[in-house]
């Protein structure tokens, strides 16, 4: 799939990790341009987090290099590095924050969600047909904003685009809209759940269901406190295997349509499902069962919490550094009104559904 995705942190750069003829030490050096500033970034986030720990490292990371980003963006030559950070340390922590938990916890947490996973998810595709055809959105880029919001940010659009063949404009937008929504969640979502009084567990139910890119979930969750933060990730994962019914019935709906995906070298053959699926989630699994099988030591425990929250810390530094209001703004009005308007609907639905399935607790 040939498509440039010029907004935000997922949409960086690859040609680090896929150029040909490139030895491990060349690539390895060519991520250092964006993983110097990372680590200078997430290493004072870290002392100020010390210093205000109501606040936290995460916050300072992420504002931090928002705000440097906004003053001097980071070179081109930068972006491999950042996306590394965002991407694969991210991916990483997440593996780490499973050690912590069992099979029994996964499946608890992520069969009590699906009710409000589902109603959100719900109301994210419908409200992107009906909301997006009354705002005069395009099909195609009202489809990916709302599997975006509905599912998993970039990740759910770059599945979706891999069946519908949208354009690179559709795609760039749709992230770009995306990409602005996950930083206001992370800013506001935190304040919001203190002020509503919700419990670590409601909360990570309200990130996991409401926010769209699982860096965000992350993020918010992190801030929010430890406990938020681990069942946001269950949540979160379990809504991110949505991609996979739902990429299959816009397969579906494209092949009754007649509309097969072409490339510049011909027809391009059905992806399988591990395109679909990503390959971390796996590890987590791993990961999860190692902890269940006594295979982890609990004295480790408290260690890998501190280890993943500071890859945490430096992925969302990655994040903000990544930020690109040149690209927001070039999404125009209408995709991100729309944008807004589903992100809302969405949180509201989460608590409201929480409040009638008795989860807010």
């Amino acid at each position: 799939m040939n498509v440039r995705h010029p907004a935000g942190p997922s949409s960086a750069p690859a040609e680090v990790e896929a150029a040909p003829g490139r030895t491990r030490l060349e690539r390895a050096t060519a991520l250092l341009p964006g993983l110097v500033p990372v680590v200078a970034l997430t290493a004072l986030a870290t002392l100020l987090g010390h210093l205000a720990p109501v606040v936290g490292p995460p916050v300072f990371a992420v504002v931090g290099g928002i705000g440097i980003a906004l003053i001097r963006p980071p070179a081109e030559r930068a972006r491999p590095g950042l996306n590394f950070a965002a991407k694969t340390v991210l991916k990483t922590s997440i593996v780490v924050l499973g050690t912590g938990l069992s099979f029994h916890e996964v499946l608890t947490i992520g069969s009590a969600s699906l009710p409000v996973l589902l109603g959100t998810l719900a109301v994210a595709l419908l409200g992107a047909v009906v909301i997006g055809r009354a705002l005069g959105v395009a099909r195609d880029l009202r489809t990916l904003i709302g599997v975006g919001t509905g599912i998993c940010g970039a990740s759910a659009i770059a599945a979706t685009d891999a069946v519908i063949s949208a354009s690179d404009a559709d795609v760039s937008y749709a992230i770009a809209t995306i990409f602005t929504f996950n930083v206001a969640a992370v800013l506001t979502f935190p304040s919001i759940g203190h002020a509503l009084g919700l419990s670590p567990h409601a909360f990570g139910l309200w990130a996991g269901t409401a926010v769209n890119d699982l860096s965000s979930v992350v993020a918010a969750s992190t801030i929010f406190g430890h406990g938020a933060a681990t069942y946001a990730v269950v949540v979160k994962l379990t809504r991110t295997l949505m991609i996979i019914p739902i990429a299959i019935a816009l397969s579906a709906w494209r092949a009754r349509a007649g509309r097969p995906r072409t490339t510049a070298n011909g027809p391009e053959a059905p992806r399988g499902i591990r395109h679909v699926v990503p390959v971390f989630i796996g590890w987590f699994l791993v990961a999860v069962a190692l902890n269940t099988f006594g295979l982890v030591p609990i004295s480790w425990h408290q260690a890998l919490s501190a280890i993943a929250e500071g890859m945490i810390t430096m992925a969302l530094g990655a994040i903000g550094l990544s930020t690109r209001p040149r690209e927001i703004r070039r999404a125009g009005f209408r995709p991100l009104a729309l944008g807004a308007i589903l992100w809302v609907l969405v949180a509201s639905t989460s608590l409201g559904l929480q409040a009638l399935t008795g989860t807010h607790v």
